[in-house]
């Protein structure tokens, strides 16, 4: 397998909020979340191993309820101007653009980001999305 992040890259990383559950059992505890990019060398398979690999050392079980809480949740948004709608992987993220706690962050990151079939930047898509979601709180913006 190769490297994770190349060491000549920097990575972006946006603050951590914390927002409602979306689409949740109403108990569910409040989430938190943020947006990194890294300069990933490698296939989006072994990216998709990794990240599963890491959520599985920080205690997540195997949960096949859609948005169901979870110890931690480690999504692919984009992969370059990669495209992939398989079962087991769909990048772009599906609902990427629907969700403020992905979009919020990522905005605060690459406002400029046109994803592959898109023509509308991120920003645009933050400015102008149409969500019951309250807004998010901001819980750290340098970690």
């Amino acid at each position: 397998m190769r490297g994770l992040v190349d060491p000549e890259s920097l990575y972006l990383q946006a603050p951590i909020y914390q927002s409602q559950p979306v689409d949740c059992s109403s108990d569910a505890p409040d989430f938190y979340n943020t947006v990194i990019e890294i300069d990933y060398i490698g296939e989006p398979y072994e990216l998709l191993q990794m990240t599963q690999a890491v959520e599985f050392r920080l205690g997540r079980e195997a949960v096949y309820e859609q948005n169901a809480p979870r110890v931690i949740d480690v999504d692919i948004l984009y992969f370059g101007s990669g495209v992939i709608s398989e079962e087991i992987l769909t990048i772009p993220h599906p609902r990427l653009l629907e969700r403020r706690f992905v979009l919020q962050p990522l905005n605060d990151i690459r406002p400029n980001l046109v994803l592959p079939g898109d023509t509308v930047t991120i920003s645009e898509h933050h400015r102008y999305l149409d969500s019951d979601e309250p807004p998010l709180t901001l819980v750290q913006s340098i970690w």
